[in-house]
Parts: structure tokens; sequence; C-alpha cells
């Protein structure tokens, strides 16, 4: 077990963790819109539910610090400080998205804010952030690399890799899993063998339970973490419990599965993040993040639907360094 680091909090970081938070249900809500509509054609893996778990991990992260995002990211993007104009002109596939429209909601990356990737195969990106953790080590940057992956992940042999090298190597890397209770449809009681902290204790990576709904929790859980990497002292697992109110994804919305009960939606819905967070913000202040958020989402829409549409034309570009042309002698 690793302990987490007592933190107090001022009244202002409250705030602006609430309106991290808000921002991401409201971003998440507006993008359910877009999908209905028609704008967002590839559907979203809706994070709606699960945004303390972001905003307390990004909370605890300087600017330099490297992320690597999962499929259900949008979250992760929002609270490391990526542009929500330009984020969501990328899930609608638009030239003025972040990635020029080719990322999309599957597969986007923000180099303004380290954030290198989201890969939509699961838990592979565990061995990945390794490999950067090795990087910014020799390097001696003091860079902090964290890695979000969902319960679905936690028996993947790839994971599994990127958790011994990190540990033999003693890297500075944060593994965060967002234990939703479900992998597509499946509980996790019903796949996993075991704890999934019990898999970071094998490797002998300090591991810990955290509830993820709070997101004071989750930034004390992150801010401990944080320290030991950036003393030399290894890596973390972090296991935030959440769920995500909404399904899988949204093509759930039309195949209307039926795996989880009203009570448990019940249950979970009592320990609302978004309400955990606005209960330590004043009425007053509540009123005028909540505001100052629909502005920012109001213009987010607009630019993301004035966007240009991909030209089929050149799908190719930006997928090889020398342009889509073969290098000379090639053929």
């Amino acid at each position: 077990m690793t302990e987490c680091q007592d933190i107090e909090l001022e009244q202002s970081r409250r705030d602006s963790l609430y309106r991290t938070i808000r921002l991401i249900r409201r971003f998440e809500e507006r993008c359910l819109d877009l999908v209905k509509s028609g704008d967002l054609v590839s559907g979203i893996h809706p994070c709606i539910g699960q945004e303390a778990v972001a905003t307390g991990v990004a909370a605890a992260l300087d600017g330099e610090d490297i992320m690597f995002s999962s499929h259900r990211g949008h979250g992760h993007f929002l609270a490391k400080g990526s542009d929500p104009s330009t984020f969501l002109a990328e899930l609608l596939g638009r030239a003025n998205g972040i990635d020029r429209g080719r990322g999309g909601s599957f597969h986007p990356s923000d180099f303004t804010r380290n954030i290198y990737n989201a890969t939509g195969t699961v838990g592979h990106s565990a061995a990945i952030a390794a490999g950067a953790a090795w990087s910014v080590a020799q390097a001696g940057t003091g860079q902090v690399v964290t890695c979000f992956f969902g319960d679905g992940a936690v028996s993947q042999g790839a994971l599994l890799e990127g958790f011994n090298l990190a540990s033999l190597w003693r890297l500075p890397v944060i593994y965060i899993c967002e234990n939703n209770q479900y992998a597509t449809s499946l509980p996790v009681g019903a796949a996993v063998a075991g704890t999934i902290t019990g898999r970071g204790e094998a490797f002998g990576i300090p591991s810990v339970t955290v509830d993820g709904q709070d997101v004071e929790v989750v930034l004390a859980a992150m801010t401990g973490a944080v320290r030991r990497a950036r003393a030399g002292d290894g890596p973390t697992l972090i296991e935030a419990d959440t769920y995500r109110y909404f399904g899988h994804h949204t093509f759930e919305f039309k195949v209307r599965l039926d795996y989880r009960s009203e009570d448990e939606l019940a249950r979970w819905r009592c320990r609302d993040p978004l309400e955990i967070a606005a209960g330590r913000v004043s009425p007053q202040v509540r009123s005028e993040i909540d505001a100052d958020v629909e502005a920012v989402l109001d213009e987010a829409v607009r630019f993301a639907l004035d966007g240009a549409r991909l030209d089929p034309a050149d799908a190719q570009e930006y997928t090889y360094t020398t342009g889509p042309q073969p290098r000379a002698g090639a053929l």
C-alpha cells in the first residue's frame, strides 16, 4: 500500500477543481447532443460520472508532465488544459481540430499540453508510458509520466510488462486505473481474479485504492505519488473506484444493452462527483462558474461546427514524415 499525501486546499483551489469537473460534465453533455444531431459521427465513450479522477490527477501535475490517455479520455484532455474549442473540433473531424481532424474522439493527442496519445488498444499505453518515463529519467528533466487505463486492461500482458519495467528501473510513472466497474458490459468481478492493486504490488509497485468520486481524495493520492516519482522512488499504481453514468459508447443509445440495474445507477448517482465538488464552493461562485463554462462551450460548439470538413483527397497527409509519396528508391 502507499500513503495518500495530506493536503489542505485553499478555497480558490476548490473553486478551480469544481470548475474543471463542471467543464468536463457539460462538454460531454454537449458531445451527446452533437452525436444525436449527427454532427459527431463517430460517437463517443462518455466519461460522465468519472470527472473527479481526471481532475484530481491533472491538478497534481505540472504543465511539463506527460500524460497518456485512453479511449474514454475527453476529461483527461480538458483537465490537463486542452482548449475546448479545438478539442471539440477534433472530435467532429474538422480541419481546425487539435490534430487537424485526424485523431477524432478515439485517438487524439495534444502536444501543446504534453498529452502524447489516447490509445484505443486496451492496456498497451502502459508500456509506452514506461518508455517515455525512461526517456525523461535518462534526460533528468524531472518530469512525471501519467498513464490512464480502465479495469478492462488489468489482465492485458502489455500492461503487466509495463509494470515490470517501470518497477525494475524505478521509473517516474504513475498508473491510474479508472475502475468504472465494467469492461464494456462485463462486470469487473466476473473478469478480474485477485485485485487490481495486487497486480501492482506483485511487481513491487506501491498501490492504493481510492474513492474516485471525490476529487480531493484523488488529488491527495496523486500528490503523494508525484512526490515519490520526482524523488526518484519509482512508480505508483492508483486504482480509482468510479462509475460511468452512461453506456460504454453512445451506440448503446440504439442497442440499449441491459446489464446494469436502476438501483445500481441510483446508488452511484448519490455520489455524483459534480455535486460532491459543488458542495465545497459557495452558491454564488458555483453560479458564476456555471455561466462561464456555458459561455466557453457555446464558443467551442460554434468554432467546431464552423470548421472545414476534411477532403478525402488528402487522407494520407501527416501519415508519413516524407508525405504520401514513397521514398526515393523504395520502389
